[in-house]
Order: structure tokens, then C-alpha cells, then sequence
């Protein structure tokens, strides 16, 4: 298979899809990779890296496009993307479809075979190709959430460690999952006063067994999650529904309420964000306020540390990228269920469940698209 490497073109994306070390391993499976110059300098790796690795360098995007059988990236395609892929090509990538029907229909109308890094599972029902991401993402939202907390950016001004006589700030977390767990560790580690929110018993259980009394644990109900709210310095909405929206936890009625300089930074902005306030910000604007309340809603976070990021991502997601290449997509995801969950569009027609209810399209069966299904 001719795979293709494009250079990220998201506001200031310098993550890269396949590192040189993931295309060794393409090549030495028998395939050929094409990479558009300038992939990997956001990692440090200059184009005699893919070179010396067996790719070979391109001049433009239009031309790994026009060629490859397979693209792999690792953000959302862009409009002038999309409009440059094809029938029956597969676009392996990060997608995020729920809250983007711009980009949902421009690969509806090209006929490629969308596969989401985001709605890919495991047995156990986890999504081992977000999950290097979010927990990227986990630990970065402390740090840019303290940053924003300064007085010169909006903040209110907090440290949030505090010092003798003066509290440590105070941190709430909006979900007990990977983002949030990631979170609540940095910001714990910062000496924040951290609460962390879920709906499942036992996964508050596996915190408090995991932190004990440093780390306050609470059942998400909405009055819960309203007086925390109100009395923190930062809040994290780490709140993910597989290829749905995400949901809105904190409302605009309830910014009025919240301390003025206090930081909300959203992690699920990719899903249409968690805060009803929120809307997606760049890494060279990162932040808006509301009624007092600074928001972060930047949507590739990760990329700003794109050599961890892309490092983490590629050794999670380089396997699935070979199954695909190996074997085509209709062998590679009718073999693997869980491989098959992260089907989102196919021939023209979105196969997960969760995306085509949020935009109000039909829904057909992966199995169905595949032949698996009567």
C-alpha cells in the first residue's frame, strides 16, 4: 500500500502522524510512504530522517493526497484537506465529527473511508488510541490552567500551591476518567486542594484507593458540582462520551456565581466542549474571559508538546496503521470489532452510532457497510 504522510497545517500542530521510526516499520512490511517535506520538523525530524527510514519526500500535501491509498495525520482534516480526498482512500486520523458537520459532510462527499483514533476500543472497552492524548492533555491542563491563573493573564491571581499561611487554590475536576485522573495527579503534585467528580462508584473508589485523603473524591449530581464550582480557583472539564457531544456541566447561569479570575479549562472541547460557554481558541489565542471567568479552550492541546505527544501517540496508533495497510480496511476492521468501532464514515455514509445522532444524519451499522451484517 502507498501511505501518505501529510504536514499538520492546524494553528500551531506540530505533531506529526508517523514518526521515522514508524515508517521502518511500514517499509519493512513492504509498503511505500510518501511524506510531504516538512512533516516532522515540529519533532525535530528533518526530511533525510524519512529519507534514511525508506519514505520518500513530496513537494506538496496535494500530491500525498493525490497518490496515497492511505493518509494518516493526526488532527481533523482542515477544509482544503478534505476537499483533496478521495473515493475509497482511507484517512486514518483524529476526526472528532460530533460537534464539526462542516467537516462531517466534506468527507461524506468524498467517498473516503474515515477511520477516528477516537472511537477505536479494546476489550475492556477503552480507547487505547485517545488515551496517549488525554493523558497529554490531563497533565497540561494544570499547567496552562496556573498560567492563566496569573494576574497578568486575566487570573485571579493564585498560586496554586500556595504558601505557609496562605491556602493552596483550588482545583475541580469534571470527570474521573483518563484526562481527569492525569489531572488531579499533576494538580495534587502542584500541592493544589484537588475534587475530583464522576458518576461510577467505583471508579471514585479506585481514586480514593489510588490518592487516599490527598485527593477528595465526589459523586457528579448537579448541586455537587454547582458548589464546587462556584468556590474554585480552576476547573477541568474532562467529561468524554465516545463520538458524541460532550456534555455542557457548567452552564452560563453559573459564571456570575464563580470566583471573577477563575480559570475553566476545557479538555473536551474536541467533542463541542463541557462548558456552555466554551468555544474552541489557538494556541496563539488561547484564552477568552465571560462574566470574570477565564476560559481555555484550546483544541489541540497536545500539539504544543509535540514531541511527547507524537512520540506517545504513534507507538499506540503505528500498529493499527499497519493492520490497515497489510490486509485494506474492509479485512483489517472485519477481523477486529474493536479496530471496527473507530469506522465513523465509509462510502459516503457515517457508521457510528453516536456521531450521526449528534448530527442528525442516519445511522448504518459498520457491520452492515462491511457485509457483516444481513
Amino acid at each position: 500500500m502507498l501511505v501518505g504522510l501529510p504536514r499538520e497545517i492546524k494553528n500551531n500542530e506540530f505533531r506529526v502522524g508517523l514518526t521515522p521510526a514508524s515508517v521502518r516499520e511500514l517499509k519493512a512490511h513492504g509498503h511505500e510512504i510518501l511524506v510531504e517535506s516538512g512533516a516532522g520538523l515540529g519533532i525535530g525530524a528533518p526530511d533525510e530522517a524519512y529519507t534514511k527510514a525508506g519514505a520518500k519526500i513530496v513537494d506538496t500535501a496535494a500530491e500525498v493526497f493525490a497518490r496515497a491509498d492511505m493518509v494518516v495525520k493526526v488532527k481533523e482534516p482542515q477544509p482544503q484537506e478534505c476537499k483533496m480526498l478521495r473515493q475509497g482512500q482511507i484517512l486514518f486520523t483524529y476526526l472528532h465529527l460530533a460537534p464539526d458537520p462542516e467537516q462531517a459532510k466534506l468527507i461524506e462527499a468524498s467517498g473516503a473511508i474515515a477511520i477516528a483514533y477516537e472511537t477505536v476500543t479494546d476489550n475492556a472497552g477503552r480507547l487505547p488510541l485517545l488515551a496517549p492524548m488525554s493523558e497529554v492533555a490531563g497533565r497540561m491542563a494544570v499547567q496552562v490552567g496556573a498560567v492563566s491563573l496569573q494576574k497578568a493573564n486575566g487570573g485571579r491571581g493564585v498560586l496554586l500551591a500556595g504558601v505557609p499561611g496562605v491556602p493552596a487554590g483550588k482545583v475541580v475536576v469534571l470527570g474521573g476518567g483518563v484526562v481527569g485522573t492525569n489531572a488531579a495527579r499533576i494538580a495534587m503534585g502542584m500541592g493544589a486542594d484537588v475534587t475530583i467528580f464522576d458518576k461510577s462508584i467505583p471508579r471514585l473508589a479506585q481514586l480514593d484507593d489510588l490518592y487516599g485523603p490527598q485527593l477528595k473524591t465526589c459523586y457528579s449530581t448537579a448541586e455537587a458540582v454547582e458548589d464546587a464550582v462556584f468556590n474554585a480557583d480552576m476547573v477541568i472539564g474532562a467529561v468524554l462520551i465516545p463520538g458524541a457531544a460532550a456534555p455542557k456541566l457548567v452552564t452560563r447561569a453559573m459564571l456570575p456565581h464563580m470566583r471573577p479570575g477563575a480559570v475553566l479549562v476545557d479538555v473536551a472541547i474536541d467533542q463541542g466542549g463541557c462548558f456552555e460557554s466554551s468555544h474552541p481558541t489557538t494556541h496563539s489565542d488561547p484564552t477568552y474571559i465571560v462574566n470574570n471567568v477565564v476560559h481555555y479552550c484550546v483544541a489541540n492541546m497536545p500539539g504544543a508538546v509535540a514531541h511527547t505527544s507524537t512520540y506517545a501517540l504513534t507507538q499506540a496508533t503505528l500498529p493499527y496503521a499497519l493492520k490497515l495497510a497489510d490486509k485494506g480496511w474492509r479485512a483489517a476492521l472485519s477481523d477486529d470489532k474493536n479496530f471496527r468501532n473507530g469506522l465513523n464514515v465509509a462510502e459516503g455514509k457515517i457508521t457510528f452510532a453516536a456521531v450521526a445522532e449528534a448530527l442528525g444524519q442516519p445511522y448504518h451499522a459498520a457491520e452492515r457497510v462491511l457485509g457483516l451484517a444481513a
